[in-house]
Formats: structure tokens, C-alpha cells, sequence
């Protein structure tokens, strides 16, 4: 295996990546929601295909404003659907979330020999070729620092996510345990449901042209729900949430390089060894950790412990 500087770029898009996703999961995770993730993360497609289609171009400030709207409407249209139509929250977002996403490809389809956005990518991402498009942080005499442009739109995702979740932690927090008491204390439940929705969209159109809607949705729901196997601490679970992501990241694509070469089989893509990482990370979290099945074996376990909101 070659370790080049590609190597570390990737790496980097693919963290960053990772972590803003885990942030928002985490409360999709508090709040019972965690499908709402999944749901969002295709029915914003139509969002991007309309704003491509009325823009012209694939501008970020672009594209985010059409994954918004298609977030937000995908949540209001979930609890319409779910409080009008006396259908379960499951149902519904099945129900929301596959509509927009067969509209979406349809737009795309339709589009393909006038616009400049393949299904495939959105699907799938393109992680392996973010090196390729390079962004100056700063120049010496001797010395250029370079960084993928994908790295630096995440990053500011990531800041983004971090500004709001600092900003309203108490809300969202008192949101996701006890939004009957959030509204008597002057909390708006709602406005916070909707930000975080706004949220997840940004952050899932940030990620799509790196690693693809379908990684979106593990990075989503995958490390909160391995970082709760291992806390009930609300601050520790949002820490602990994203070092699982950032650790999927590195051994995702640890994995996608030596693994093909030693077991003899072909080369596989790195987003999908991100997954598949974070799949295993959660697989040790649920037999080893504080109430995994090997203490629930060996009778060492005797309550789960209750989540703390002391922070």
C-alpha cells in the first residue's frame, strides 16, 4: 500500500464528514427520529435538481437553500401526514421521504444531457476524487498548503453545527427530553424540531458530492447509536458520538486500502468502507461496552443506567 498526501486528504473530508453528521444525529438519536435522517437525506434530492435547474449552476449558497426547503418540507409534511392523516411517524416518512426522492431522480433523469448533476454521484459520492480539486490555505516562499475544497465546505458545515448546538444547547436539550415542559418554560419545541431538520439538510447536501447520500445516513444515526452503548452522559455522548466518527473515517479508509490487497479481491471505495467501519465500531460498542451482550452473559449487568441531563 502507497500512503500518499491524497491518502491524508481523504481522510480529512472523510472525518470532517463524519463529525458533522454525528452532531445533529446525536438528537435525531435523543428524540427518537433517527429514520427522520434517512428520510431527509433523499427527499432533499428534489431540493438540489430544482435549485440546479433554476440556478444553473451547482453554487453551494445555491444548493443549500434547496436542500433547506426540501428539509424543512419533508418534516412538515411528515407531521401533517402523521397528525391529519392518522398515519404512524414510521409510515409517514416512509411515505414523504420516497416520494421526493423518486421525484428528485426524475428531475435528474429528465435533465441529464442539460445539467451537470449525476444520480450516481449524489448516491454514491466521489470521495477518492476530492484531492483533485485543491484550494490554497496559505502560500511561502518555500511552501504551499493545500486542502480539498470539499474539506473546507464540511468544515464550514461542521463550525455551523457547533455555533447552533452551542448557541441553543439548553433548548435542544430540554426539546428532545421533555418538550411538554420546553413549552411551559418558554421554549419553542417546534422551532428547535425545525432547526435541527435544517440542520440535517445542510449538512447532507455539504456531504453528498464527497461521500454520497447513502454515507450520509450512517454517519447519521451509526455513531450516536454506538456512542450510547457506551454513555448516558449528554455532554460525553456528543463527544464520544463524534471520535466514533472521525475513528470510522480513519479505519474506513485504512481498510479500503489494505484489506482488497491482502484478502486478493478488488478495490473498493472508501465511503463504503467508512460504513462498514462504523458498523463494526458499533458491533464491539454493543458486545464489550457498559451493557453490552457479553455482561448481559455473564449476569454482570444489572440495570441500565438512565440517561444524565446534568451538564
Amino acid at each position: 500500500m502507497n500512503w500518499t498526501v491524497n491518502d491524508l486528504h481523504i481522510i480529512l473530508v472523510g472525518s470532517l464528514c463524519a463529525m458533522a453528521c454525528a452532531l445533529p444525529g446525536t438528537f435525531l438519536l435523543l428524540r427518537r427520529m433517527s429514520m427522520m435522517g434517512d428520510a431527509i437525506s433523499h427527499a432533499v434530492l428534489p431540493g438540489l435538481a430544482i435549485a440546479f435547474l433554476v440556478s444553473g449552476t451547482r453554487t453551494s449558497w445555491w444548493m443549500f437553500f434547496g436542500a433547506a426547503v426540501a428539509g424543512i418540507l419533508t418534516a412538515l409534511f411528515t407531521q401533517w401526514i402523521t397528525r391529519f392523516g392518522k398515519v404512524e411517524r414510521g409510515a409517514a416518512m416512509g411515505i414523504v421521504f420516497t416520494t421526493l426522492f423518486a421525484i428528485g431522480l426524475i428531475l435528474i433523469k429528465q435533465s441529464a444531457d442539460h445539467v451537470d448533476l449525476d444520480a450516481s454521484c449524489v448516491l454514491y459520492g466521489a470521495l477518492e476524487y476530492t484531492p483533485l480539486n485543491l484550494v490554497t490555505l496559505f502560500e511561502t516562499e518555500t511552501s504551499i498548503v493545500q486542502i480539498p475544497k470539499a474539506a473546507v465546505v464540511i468544515a464550514s458545515t461542521l463550525l455551523f453545527n457547533i455555533i447552533v448546538i452551542t448557541l441553543f444547547f439548553k433548548e435542544f436539550k430540554m426539546a428532545s427530553f421533555d418538550p411538554s415542559l420546553a413549552k411551559t418554560q418558554g421554549f419553542r419545541p417546534m422551532l428547535m424540531h425545525y432547526l435541527l431538520m435544517t440542520m440535517v439538510a445542510v449538512t447532507t447536501v455539504a456531504s453528498f458530492e464527497a461521500v454520497g447520500s447513502i454515507i450520509v445516513i450512517a454517519m447519521l444515526i451509526v455513531p450516536p447509536a454506538t456512542a450510547f452503548l457506551l454513555t448516558r452522559r449528554l455532554s460525553v455522548l456528543i463527544a464520544t458520538s463524534m471520535t466514533v466518527a472521525v475513528l470510522s473515517a480513519v479505519l474506513g479508509h485504512l481498510s479500503s486500502q489494505a484489506l482488497p490487497y491482502l484478502l486478493g479481491l478488488p478495490e473498493t471505495t472508501s465511503s463504503g468502507m467508512m460504513a462498514t467501519a462504523a458498523g463494526f465500531l458499533f458491533l464491539l460498542a454493543w458486545l464489550f461496552g457498559p451493557e453490552g451482550l457479553i455482561k448481559k452473559q455473564t449476569g454482570e449487568l444489572e440495570k441500565p443506567p438512565e440517561l444524565e441531563l446534568e451538564d
